[in-house]
């Protein structure tokens, strides 16, 4: 987060606005529904007024995170209900709803017990189509799920002062949030290095851009600043994932990661002093795009804000900055562990097809952004909903 942030968010107007920010990491974001339908039944529980109507004001999402932060969006005008209509989404999505392989002939090769073969056969189908997968089966999906004309009457009708979807460009390197704003209380866009806001109308098109996995899926192309200019999916990049929701005047912050405390599966199948495989030096790359920047951006939040609360009231006074609520969640336990017990529910010819990838030290965390399953997509909404019962006097001291 960086001072210049701090700075504009303390010329907002000051009230307790919320904000919620929901971070990326593919089928693994389903932990993220169990943690909000947990929030949403201890609101009612406990007789808030946030219970009254929708809790979020502001919604920010990055990758598959955009997707439930527009599918909330959606639903606002419900209340707590959009929470439940959430859930029903991921209770019936499966893997052949967001992707298929775009060579079906490595299937064959590695069902042949031919893994080179296999291989050789996917990078070529990857440097032909610019990814390993085929994710138009999402587009279709979103279109069915995500009533963009709910999100319309939520801003409205001011049940939503913004709903914000972030991805990073390849063609020039800046991390861009795409804000779909309440024009009359809109503030301008905002620009710092490497970093940038632009308001347009969210569609398709944007979730599409934000979820495309680095060389799983493939860019999407936008309109910036009257141009083209290809996206990736918006962890990529993403060095202060606060932000956004500052710059649209949030006083208080949910954010909701799907890190975790061990990737148990980087080093549970083989020595620590091996020589990482090529499943293993992947599933690290996975994780640092999708989770190492969050921890950080977080404690500096709180950091900041601790140290304003210190300050003398005239001396706090007289400055251009205001503490910022954070409330942060992430897993209490290993996702690479719960995606290990449930591979097998991967389609077939997927499992085989990235077998060369998913085989050895890392794979299992590599196969948890991929797993839209029933077993496993049950098992982290479970996880969510625990580790929300567990923190359930912060969630309703954050509301009151």
């Amino acid at each position: 987060m960086s001072l210049g942030t701090v700075i504009l968010s303390g010329m907002q107007p000051q009230g307790s606005t919320a904000a919620l920010v929901l971070m990326g990491g593919g089928a693994r974001t389903a932990y993220q529904v169990g943690a909000l339908k947990a929030v949403a039944a201890l609101l009612q529980q406990s007789g808030s007024p946030a219970a009254q109507g929708f809790p979020f004001p502001i919604l920010v999402g990055t990758s598959a995170g955009a997707i439930n932060a527009t599918s909330l969006a959606g639903y606002a005008e419900l209340g707590l209900t959009a929470f439940a209509e959430l859930a029903r989404f991921w209770e019936i999505v499966r893997s052949t709803d967001v992707y298929r392989l775009n060579d079906t002939s490595a299937h064959a090769w590695f069902a042949g017990g031919n893994k080179y073969l296999a291989a050789l056969q996917l990078t070529r189908g990857a440097l032909a189509h610019g990814a390993i997968l085929d994710n138009s089966p999402l587009a279709a999906t979103l279109n069915k799920a995500i009533s963009f004309d709910g999100i319309r009457r939520a801003l409205e009708r001011d049940v939503l002062s913004c709903v914000a979807v972030t991805a990073s460009s390849y063609s020039s390197g800046v991390h861009w949030t795409f804000c779909d704003v309440d024009q009359e209380s809109a503030a301008a866009p905002w620009s710092r290095p490497g970093r940038r806001a632009e308001f347009q109308v969210l569609g398709i098109e944007h979730l599409m851009a934000s979820s495309a996995i680095p060389i799983v899926f493939p860019a999407q192309e936008l309109m910036v600043d009257g141009q083209r200019e290809y996206f990736g999916d918006g962890s990529m990049r993403q060095i202060t994932p606060l932000s956004a929701a500052m710059h649209l005047g949030a006083q208080r912050i949910m954010v909701i990661g799907v890190g975790q405390p061990n990737r148990s599966g980087l080093g549970q199948d083989a020595p620590l002093q091996q020589q990482p495989g090529l499943s293993a030096v992947a599933a690290h790359a996975m994780a640092s795009v999708f989770h190492d920047t969050l921890q950080a951006d977080v404690e500096q939040a709180q950091r900041v804000s601790e140290t304003l609360k210190r300050l003398p009231p005239e001396v706090a006074a007289a400055l251009p900055f205001r503490p910022v609520q954070v409330f942060a969640m992430q897993p209490s336990q290993s996702l690479d562990a719960l995606a290990a017990a449930h591979a097998e529910e991967l389609p077939t010819a997927t499992r085989n097809s990235l077998g060369a990838l998913m085989g050895g030290a890392g794979g299992a965390s590599l196969a948890s952004y991929l797993l839209f399953e029933p077993g496993f997509i049950g098992e982290l909404m479970r996880l969510g909903q625990r580790d929300a019962y567990a923190r359930a006097g912060e969630i309703i001291e954050f509301f009151r």
